[in-house]
C-alpha cells in the first residue's frame, strides 16, 4: 500500500519496490509533486482523479503494473508518453482507441411473433409486411455469414504464414540471428534485411545466438534507453549489446549510422569502447566491449563491507571518470546520463564511462522525452532540464559529475526516500560543510587510512559542480587539474576551493 505525506515534495521514485494495493487519492494533495516513479511494481485498481488537479506534475511513470480503467482527463494524460503507461493490460487510452467507455450499440432483433412490431404498423398490409421481413433477415443472415467466413480464411492465412516464417528462422544460422530479425552480412543485396556492422578487429558472427538477447540469464541491467545482455562474438571475446528501447523516435537510419560512425572513434582510457551496432526498423543494438567489473553503483550501494573500495580506489574512480567526461566533451559530446550505474569497472578497477551520446542517436528526442527516460537519475538530473530557457550544455554533465563525486565519498544514494522524508544529498553534505562536521558524511567504511586532507577539497569541488547555477561550474579540464593537484600538491600551489 502506497502512503503519501503532505509534505513538500518535488520527486517520488518508488518503482521496483513489489508495491501492491491501489494509488490513493491523497496524491491529489501533494500540489508541488513534479516527478513520480512507480513502475515495475504490482499496483492494480484504477488511477483516482485526483491526479488531474496536480499543476507540477510532467512524469509519472506507471508502466509494468497491473492499473485498469481509463486516465483521468487533463492535458497531462492527454500527452503523457506511451512508455509511461506500458504493461498495463487494463489501462485505457482514448489515444490508442481503446476507451473503456466504449459501448456497443445493442443489435436489431425482430421478433415475427411479435404483435407490436413497428414493421407491421408502417405498412396496412400484412402478407407484404411479413416478406419485407423475411428479406431483413435473410441479408442479416448472409451478412453474418460472409463475415464469420472472411474471419476463418484470415485466421488460416496468418497461420499459415506464421508456420512458413518460423521455418525460415529455424533453417538460419543461429549464429547471425539476433532477435527476430536475420543479421544478413551483405545486406546491399536484401532491403529488408538487418545491417550488422562491426568496428575494428573482432567476428561479426555470435557463438550464443540470437535467443541470447531474449536470455534474461544473459541481461546485465536496464535503463532508460534500453536493456543490456553479455553475449560471446566467434573468437571468444565477450561484448555488452544494448537493446534499445526507443526505436520510435530514430528517425532515419542514415542519420542513426553517421552518429553510431562517430562514436565509434572514441577511444580513450576512460570510456568505453563502442564496437559495433544492429540496425533494423524496429530493432537497434548497440554493441560494446564487456568489462568483468561491473558497475560502480554495485560497488558503493550493494557489496559488503569486506569488499567495499578503498580510499585509493574511489579517488582513482573519481579522476578516471573526470578524464573520460573531459575527452568526450573536447569532442563535442555531450553525456546527458552520467551516475554510477553507468561508470564501469574493467578487470583492474580502472573506471569507464559508458551510454554516453546516446541523445545524439535520437534526432526526435526533445527535453521533455529526453528527462523522462532519464529519470533513473533522479538526483544526477541538472536543473536547466526543468527550465526550457536554459540552454543544455556540457555542464549538466558537470553537475552530474559533482553527485558522483560525493556519492563515492558518502556512500549514500543522491536521493534517498525515507518514511515521511525526503533527502537530497548534495543539500545533506552542503549542510555539514557549513556546520563543519564532513566526517560525519563520510563513507564510515572509510573509517581505515582515510586522508581528511584529500578528502576535504574533493568534497568541495563537488559541491561546486552541483551548483544551480551552470556558469558557476567548473569545466571538465579544471576539475581534471584540481583533481591532480590534490593527489600530488607537493608539485602544485595548494588547493582553495571556496
Amino acid at each position: 500500500m502506497i502512503q503519501f505525506f503532505p509534505h513538500h515534495k518535488a520527486l517520488r521514485d518508488l518503482s521496483n519496490n513489489n508495491i501492491t494495493g491501489s494509488i490513493p487519492s491523497t496524491i491529489g494533495n501533494l500540489a508541488s509533486l513534479q516527478v513520480v516513479d512507480l513502475s515495475k511494481n504490482k499496483l492494480n485498481g484504477t488511477l483516482p482523479v485526483e491526479l488531474s488537479n496536480l499543476p507540477s506534475l510532467h512524469i509519472f511513470d506507471i508502466s509494468h503494473n497491473l492499473l485498469s480503467g481509463d486516465l483521468p482527463n487533463s492535458h497531462f494524460f492527454d500527452s503523457i508518453p506511451e512508455t509511461f503507461l506500458s504493461d498495463n493490460s487494463g489501462l485505457c487510452s482514448s489515444r490508442n482507441n481503446n476507451s473503456c467507455n466504449t459501448v456497443m450499440p445493442k443489435p436489431i432483433v425482430l421478433n415475427p411473433n411479435s404483435s407490436s412490431n413497428p414493421l407491421s404498423q408502417a405498412t396496412p398490409t400484412a402478407p407484404s409486411n411479413m416478406h419485407h421481413k423475411k428479406i431483413i433477415l435473410s441479408v442479416s443472415t448472409l451478412i453474418a455469414i460472409a463475415g464469420g467466413a472472411t474471419i476463418i480464411i484470415g485466421v488460416i492465412i496468418i497461420s499459415v504464414l506464421n508456420r512458413r516464417a518460423r521455418a525460415a528462422t529455424s533453417r538460419s544460422s543461429p549464429a547471425t540471428a539476433l532477435s527476430d530479425d536475420y543479421v544478413s552480412q551483405s545486406p546491399e543485396n536484401d532491403a529488408s534485411s538487418g545491417k550488422l556492422v562491426m568496428f575494428g578487429k573482432g567476428s561479426p558472427e555470435f557463438s550464443a545466438g540470437g535467443h541470447a538477447l531474449l536470455n534474461k540469464d544473459c541481461e546485465l541491467g536496464r535503463g532508460g534507453f534500453g536493456a543490456v545482455y553479455k553475449t560471446v562474438l566467434r573468437d571468444g571475446q565477450p561484448v555488452a549489446i544494448k537493446k534499445l528501447t526507443v526505436s520510435s523516435l530514430v528517425k532515419s537510419k542514415d542519420d542513426f549510422e553517421r552518429q553510431v560512425k562517430l562514436l565509434s572513434k572514441v577511444r580513450h582510457h576512460n570510456v568505453v569502447a563502442l564496437r559495433g551496432f544492429y540496425w533494423t526498423s524496429s530493432l537497434q543494438l548497440l554493441i560494446y566491449d564487456y568489462l568483468p567489473g561491473g558497475n560502480l553503483h554495485k560497488h558503493l550501494h550493494e557489496c559488503r563491507e569486506e569488499n567495499s573500495l578503498s580510499w585509493m580506489e574511489r579517488f582513482d574512480i573519481i579522476i578516471g571518470v573526470a578524464r573520460g567526461l573531459t575527452y568526450l566533451h573536447q569532442r563535442g559530446i555531450i553525456h546527458y546520463n552520467l551516475k554510477s550505474s553507468n561508470v564501469l569497472l574493467d578487470g583492474n578497477g580502472e573506471p569507464r564511462v559508458g551510454d554516453y551520446g546516446l541523445a545524439k542517436l535520437l534526432p526526435m528526442l526533445d527535453r521533455y522525452v529526453l528527462s523522462s527516460k532519464i529519470q533513473s537519475a533522479l538526483g544526477y538530473m541538472a536543473p536547466e532540464f526543468a527550465c526550457k530557457t536554459v540552454k543544455i550544455t556540457e555542464k549538466c554533465d558537470v553537475y552530474g559529475f559533482g553527485v558522483l563525486v560525493l556519492e563515492v565519498l558518502t556512500g549514500r544514494r543522491p536521493v534517498e526516500y525515507l518514511e515521511d522524508d525526503v533527502v537530497v544529498l548534495c543539500d545533506l553534505v552542503r549542510s555539514a560543510l557549513e556546520e563543519g562536521r564532513v566526517e560525519d558524511c563520510m563513507d564510515p567504511r572509510l573509517c581505515v587510512g582515510f586522508p581528511m586532507e584529500e578528502a576535504l577539497p574533493i568534497i568541495k569541488l563537488g559541491l561546486v559542480c552541483t551548483s544551480q547555477v551552470p556558469s558557476n561550474r567548473p569545466d571538465m579540464v579544471e576539475v581534471v587539474n584540481i583533481l591532480e593537484l590534490v593527489r600530488s600538491p607537493q608539485d602544485s600551489p595548494e588547493v582553495e576551493l571556496a
